[in-house]
């Protein structure tokens, strides 16, 4: 082995083991990620598909609701079927570039997602501060710019990610302890030196995680100084109102992404294995499965919107910013 170049040392596949140490449970555990997976693809599409059919739905921010509902179904179906595949099947290969592949997207649409976040927030601060200027501010243009910039964010400081992995040298087996690939559980597979992954992997969640969370925390920031200086209690509580859904989002998404993230760098020591792999992918499908829950029980237009297309056009939706 020591004379064995890098492309030697590279699987051709990696075995995804499932949750280590619940195996004889994965048929269970598999029923509510399946249920979850189901309510995500449906609710998501059935979002996607309200907002385009729905004229009163074309404003900025249901928009950016699409948007995140888009990148919500394409991300837990990047994963969940696959983990199906070994819950079920126990069909535990995956080609090694199909691995990166998958590694890639996961950590792609993870940043998107986040960016649409940060976006949403946005929307909310000129919604609210700048109502007048609203329609004028955020433009269809705009709005494409904005979500194609938090795309090529997300391509542009994954790649590295793939070209990192892929020239590490694996001497140590290809068995990775989780249902997916992530990068970290990838790279610690490897028999060689991979602190640059480690290093990199954190840059890039500070980048993407940190900036976007500080963009949303001025944003609300704004938000409530505006609304606290409103003379009219109703107004205040409709102002509030509009802020609610994406609240829970924020809320729903960052609280496993952040455990996920300290536990696979700071705590493995302390946490079970198989703790981790299940926050992770609940990491991965909570998101998608309550976003369209919770926008559809707390925003009126949605709610006025999906009762019209169960009754027809008798049913007249409330515009709203």
């Amino acid at each position: 082995m020591t004379g064995a170049n890098s492309s030697s040392l590279t699987p051709g596949f990696f075995i995804l083991n499932g949750v280590p140490g619940l195996e004889a449970a994965h048929v269970w555990i598999s029923l509510p990620f399946c249920f979850m997976y189901i309510i995500a693809v449906l609710g998501n599409c059935g979002l996607i598909y309200l907002i385009s059919y729905e004229e009163a739905l074309h404003r900025p921010m249901y928009y950016f609701l699409a948007l995140l509902s888009f990148t919500d179904v394409t991300l837990c179906t990047t994963t969940v079927p696959n983990m199906l595949c070994i819950f079920w099947f126990n069909l535990k290969e995956i080609h090694f570039n199909a691995c990166l592949a998958q590694m890639f997207f996961v950590h792609m649409l993870t940043g998107m997602e986040s960016g649409v976040l940060m976006l949403m927030a946005l929307d909310r601060y000129v919604a609210i501060c700048y109502p007048l200027r609203y329609s004028t501010i955020l433009t269809n243009p705009v709005i494409a710019k904005a979500g194609l910039a938090t795309f090529l964010r997300g391509v542009m400081l994954v790649i590295p990610f793939i070209f990192l992995t892929k020239h590490l040298p694996y001497c140590q087996g290809n068995f990775i302890p989780h249902t997916y690939c992530d990068h970290m559980s990838v790279a610690k597979v490897s028999c060689g030196n991979f602190k640059i992954n480690a290093i990199y992997g954190l840059m890039v969640a500070l980048l993407i995680g940190v900036f976007d969370i500080c963009c949303i925390s001025v944003s609300y920031t704004m938000i409530l100084r505006a609304v606290v200086s409103l003379s009219s209690a109703d107004a205040r509580q409709k102002a509030f109102s509009t802020c609610t859904s994406h609240i829970c989002a924020i809320v729903i998404t960052y609280v496993p992404a952040f455990f996920t993230f300290f536990t696979h760098r700071f705590g493995e020591q302390n946490i079970p294995h198989h703790i981790h792999i299940i926050v992770a992918n609940l990491y991965l499908l909570l998101p998608p499965t309550m976003n369209p829950i919770v926008y559809g029980v707390k925003t009126k237009q949605i709610r006025e919107g999906v009762i019209k297309l169960l009754l027809g056009d008798k049913v007249v939706i409330t515009k709203d910013k």
